[in-house]
């Protein structure tokens, strides 16, 4: 942890009751051959045992804290307020890095006093660990991508520590798209993004937004009228677009 060559990078991990895939995303960190990392874990007052895994590597992680929260807002920003690196990123249990070159791959030649956003391609994973798809190298990244969805997963986004000094933490009332809201909030003056064609971790399929779909799209349209992205022309256009495209897939998905 102590090569002054490479950025500081602080993983963090929020959890709760999360004893069943913790420890694989735990070694996924730890494991990894980039020397300069900061591990942070908050946990939200388990219950399961999800404590005695982290004791199990307490040597490994820089800071961890167990007690209630408000959210995975609130948690969020409880790990931002403690990491000390130059970029943030947020690995959930049951997320988790690829492979342990991951994020050697991922920081090469980055300027860590210009990039702003460093991101790179996710996998995402059944409960199983089964792949589902694997996200698309996107050339360019920028603030239109936003538009329609999220393009850029926390999950495989680093973020420098002056975007959170400059645009503030995690809105506590956003439930499920607190990491697009905050990107929204640059949307106007938007900064470069570095994209890398390294699929860099995996995103596990379920947590607090599993089979909410309508409220997560509720959110979304609610936060981008709140950041002003665009006329609410153009947002109504969105909105009712992608209700469209949701419903025409589950017809599709029911006939089958």
């Amino acid at each position: 942890m102590s090569d002054i060559k490479k950025p500081l990078i602080s993983i963090i991990t929020v959890v709760f009751n999360g004893v069943e895939f913790l420890e694989k995303t735990i070694l996924s960190v730890i494991n990894q051959t980039y020397e300069n990392i900061e591990y942070i874990i908050i946990d939200g007052g388990s219950t399961d045992g999800t404590v005695d895994i982290i004791k199990k590597y307490e040597d490994k992680i820089a800071y961890w804290v167990g007690e209630s929260d408000q959210g995975i807002s609130d948690a969020f920003n409880k790990g931002v307020k403690v990491s000390s690196g130059e970029y943030i990123n947020f690995q959930g249990d049951g997320d988790g890095f690829v492979s342990s070159g991951s994020l050697e791959k991922v920081f090469q030649d980055i300027n860590s006093k210009e990039d702003i956003f460093v991101s790179a391609r996710i996998q995402r994973i059944d409960i199983k660990g089964n792949e589902l798809y694997t996200s698309k190298y996107i050339d360019k990244i920028d603030s239109k991508s936003l538009l329609f969805r999220m393009s850029m997963p926390h999950q495989g986004l680093f973020t420098h520590k002056s975007y959170f000094e400059k645009y503030g933490l995690f809105d506590v009332n956003n439930i499920f798209c607190m990491d697009y809201e905050h990107l929204l909030r640059s949307y106007k003056n938007f900064p470069k993004v570095v994209t890398k064609d390294v699929i860099v971790a995996r995103w596990r399929d379920d947590g607090i937004g599993e089979g909410r779909t309508l409220e997560i799209f509720k959110e979304y349209d609610k936060i981008k009228r709140d950041n002003n992205v665009a006329i609410s022309f153009v947002l109504d256009g969105v909105k009712y677009w992608t209700l469209f495209k949701y419903y025409i897939k589950k017809v599709l998905k029911l006939g089958k």
